[in-house]
């Protein structure tokens, strides 16, 4: 019970002080009331997954490693699987170590920390706004970023990117003040959120931060501010402030030439940060290699933009359009910050869609700022039109998700839940606003809440079940009193070693190679099984479970008719 009311009063004193500081304002308009109770649900939303499993591999990866960090003492080296790894920094396995000291090792204290730093990205955004803007913009800044559909996804399933979002914004808009100020603290801020956020990612996050300040400053000619001195202050703090990561790939990686690391030995971890990791990426010149598609980013901005990408679309289009007939007295950070960002990223040949969240702050501001300035009829209702197509087949996709998923964890409170929200959809917009964009927002947020509420407490709960390595763990945790030795074998095994409350041994799929002493459990999938027994292996059956790679998904998998065909089965048994 106590651990209960701990975590939902972290979450409570979170939101408070989110909302205390946004209503800390005294001339806002007579529905702005209407704003708050919007962003308090799409908050909520956001924090809907905290308590469900986490999706692997990447997820559980990053948890293990963090959890390694606690149970070795040591926050100097990052190690996968017993191996040191190098491909990511350290900042948020530093962060979520302490979460896991201070709460243990839980779905929501490896959760919460990423969480809570997209929250800091939507104070930020709506500080941005705000200074660039007004009020209403900001807070319907706030809003679209909170119901973006890869934000709410990467706050369930936490990796570097909710953290780096965060850290972007933040330092941006500190280096703006910087600019605006002439503030040497807000110069020292803007600079430790940039380096923290090149400790997140690695080198490319700048890019968004120095495109924003920059290319607002060219564009508007301002070139005395661009050659400022403050820059290079700014530059020589950066530098400072990542030291400690660079200590710790010294002395992981630069003092050891004997390591075997991406199959080669004296690889520099300094190296990797500065170039191999990211530039190494882009030009595919890298140990890890990809294949670049000019329009990837594209395609995935229509989906994970919604439900505002097409308004998104429209708004980029009309900032351009007008903005070159009157470039001197309009801000250029976010579409700067956004597009390099963009088009670096589509010239990249290794790419994935949780890549764009960091220029979705920038996103959320053009296309509230757009929103705010409709005034013509036509345009307000092309507009209303394009949303409630996207409104309509947003609910239809739910409709046949749910028809043929069929999920286990649904349960009638959830029904209840997108019932109430659904009526709310129908008549809510219409009843408590005159204003034709409020209505049109408020039915697009409605309609985010309804998906994400699905998917948080009926769809990924029912997914997580095939996850099978994680619900060995969990299931070997409760029926293990003898605490046998626990082995796997044959699986990327992330999962089952940050859920198994004691320590997991790799062994090899032919048997061969170092194993725990006899009895052990042993888990691994049905040939592997198979293969082993027909070695002479005397094994004792306990249970089976199904097995999906959950983070790649297919039709075949999602119709529950099909389901069958491609699933694989793992088991777990005795050696003895």
């Amino acid at each position: 019970m106590l651990k209960c009311l701990l975590r939902y009063s972290l979450f409570d004193i979170t939101f408070t002080s989110f909302l205390s500081k946004l209503m800390n304002e005294h001339t806002i308009a007579d529905n702005t009331k209407w704003l708050y109770l919007f962003i308090a649900m799409a908050v909520f939303v956001n924090f809907s997954g905290l308590f469900t499993t986490i999706i692997g591999p990447d997820g559980t990866l990053y948890a293990t490693i963090a959890k390694t960090m606690v149970l070795r003492h040591d926050y100097r080296n990052l190690y996968a699987q017993g191996a040191d790894w190098l491909d990511k920094p350290h900042f948020p396995f530093w962060v979520t170590a302490l979460s896991f000291n201070r709460f243990g090792f839980t779905n929501w204290a490896y959760k919460l920390p990423g969480i809570l730093f997209m929250m800091m990205g939507v104070w930020y955004t709506y500080l941005f706004a705000k200074s660039l803007y007004n009020k209403e913009v900001a807070l319907w800044s706030a809003l679209i970023l909170l119901t973006a559909q890869h934000i709410v996804i990467s706050d369930y399933d936490v990796r570097a990117e909710p953290y780096l979002t965060g850290l972007v914004i933040a330092a941006v808009y500190h280096l703006y003040k910087a600019y605006t100020r002439n503030s040497f603290l807000q110069l020292l801020a803007g600079a430790v959120f940039a380096a923290c956020a090149i400790m997140t990612k690695g080198m490319f996050a700048l890019i968004p931060v120095g495109g924003a300040i920059a290319g607002h400053l060219v564009i508007t000619r301002q070139w005395k501010q661009l050659f400022n001195w403050r820059w290079l202050v700014a530059a020589v703090l950066i530098i400072i402030f990542i030291l400690p990561e660079l200590y710790c790939l010294y002395e992981q990686f630069d003092l050891h030439p004997e390591k075997v690391v991406f199959g080669k030995k004296a690889v520099s971890g300094i190296r990797f940060f500065f170039w191999d990791s990211q530039f190494g990426r882009f030009f595919n010149t890298g140990p890890i290699k990809g294949s670049g598609d000019p329009t990837f980013f594209v395609h995935t901005t229509l989906w994970a933009f919604l439900p505002w990408s097409l308004l998104l679309f429209a708004a980029i289009f009309q900032f351009i359009r007008k903005g070159v007939k009157d470039v001197q007295s309009r801000e250029w950070y976010c579409l700067c910050g956004s597009l390099l960002t963009f088009l670096v990223f589509s010239a990249s040949k290794f790419q994935l869609p949780h890549y764009l969240n960091i220029v979705f702050p920038f996103f959320a501001i053009l296309a509230a700022q757009y929103l705010y300035k409709l005034t013509s009829e036509r345009s307000i209702k092309a507009v209303r039109i394009t949303q409630l197509i996207i409104i309509s087949i947003l609910l239809g996709l739910i409709v046949a998700l749910h028809y043929f998923f069929q999920p286990e964890a649904f349960k009638g409170i959830t029904g209840a839940i997108l019932l109430v929200l659904l009526l709310l959809l129908l008549f809510l917009p219409r009843a408590i606003t005159a204003k034709a964009y409020w209505r049109i927002g408020f039915s697009t947020l409605l309609v985010s809440f309804i998906v994400n509420l699905y998917l948080s407490l009926a769809f990924y709960p029912s997914l997580m079940h095939y996850q099978a390595l994680s619900q060995a763990a969990m299931w070997i945790n409760k029926n293990n009193p003898s605490k046998l030795p626990v082995a796997q074998s044959g699986d990327v095994p992330f999962a089952m070693e940050f859920y198994l409350d004691q320590p997991l041994t790799n062994i090899n799929a032919d048997g061969t190679g170092p194993t725990p002493s006899r009895p052990y459990f042993l888990f691994a999938q049905t040939d592997v099984i198979n293969g082993l027994k027909a070695k002479g292996w005397q094994m004792e059956p306990v249970k089976m479970f199904e097995r999906f790679w959950v983070s790649r998904l297919t039709l075949g998998f999602l119709n529950k008719a099909t389901r069958s065909k491609e699933l694989t089965y793992s088991e777990l048994v005795i050696v003895r």
